[in-house]
């Protein structure tokens, strides 16, 4: 997976169901062609092609492998803020391709394709979260991160729900986890450690976890992580969490080093 933009998620606790269910009922009646839509993403964030990031420098994510960036929208500025566009591809009545991009603007449209226009940024989270939750390839996966751009939305929740789920594929959780990762506030981190500590959960979406922990900001990952490699009875997760520590170079990862293995 890409190196992670620092993200902050959009909210999604408490919104309806009924309108996420109208975008899903409309691009259901698409049997063979394409939906387009838009919706407000969070401040800050831009896009070019297939990478989108965040303009104060904090990082910088790309979408997916597909280099045809200019198949659906084009650019006139390297940087191109907001909204977020999403284009789903249905085949036969199902999902057979998902795409997100970042600002710019739509290419004309083909008879094809069907433009749901702009649609609340709430509900277009509540619509893809939706995809991720009962898409059983990789069309879940595709539709977690751009969930995540979605403005004023806390969509963390059900992201851990996600996670955790044994039903929904694991590259779909794996994914559900690393965004979490970059979910701002001490909420999310107890979330991932919730994760860590289920031993019901996958043990690769465990360690997904750690990793997602690992990648908090300091004073949030390294207490955390150092709870996990003292505490937790799983030896593969304790090792894992050693080992970001490690990459941390904190002066409290080596407390903890020297205090290991100098144990009798």
């Amino acid at each position: 997976m890409a190196k992670a933009v620092v993200v902050a998620f959009a909210a999604l606790a408490g919104a309806a169901a009924a309108p996420a269910q109208s975008i899903a009922s409309r691009v259901a009646r698409v049997a063979n062609g394409s939906v387009r839509m838009s919706f407000a993403s969070r401040p800050g964030i831009c896009g070019s092609g297939n990478s989108i990031w965040h303009v104060g420098g904090h990082g910088r994510t790309t979408w997916n492998d597909d280099r045809r960036t200019s198949r659906d929208i084009e650019w006139e500025s390297e940087c191109s803020m907001g909204p977020g566009r999403v284009v789903i591809d249905r085949s036969n009545g199902e999902i057979s391709d998902l795409r997100f991009y970042v600002g710019g603007r739509w290419r004309p449209a083909g008879p094809d394709v069907v433009e749901l226009g702009t649609v609340s940024a709430r509900e277009a989270a509540d619509y893809l979260l939706s995809v991720a939750r009962t898409e059983r390839g990789s069309m879940g996966e595709k539709a977690v991160f751009p969930a995540t751009i979605a403005d004023s939305a806390v969509i963390w929740p059900e992201l851990i729900k996600i996670a955790r789920n044994a039903d929904i594929p694991r590259n779909t959780r794996n994914s559900s986890v690393f965004w979490l990762g970059q979910a701002a506030g001490e909420a999310a981190t107890r979330g991932l450690n919730d994760i860590v500590v289920d031993n019901g959960v996958d043990q690769e979406v465990r360690e997904q976890a750690v990793f997602a922990l690992s990648q908090r900001p300091r004073e949030e990952s390294v207490p955390a992580l150092i709870s996990v490699a003292r505490t937790n009875k799983d030896p593969e997760i304790r090792k894992k969490a050693l080992f970001w520590l490690g990459q941390s170079h904190d002066p409290r990862a080596i407390d903890l080093f020297e205090e290991l293995l100098t144990k009798k």
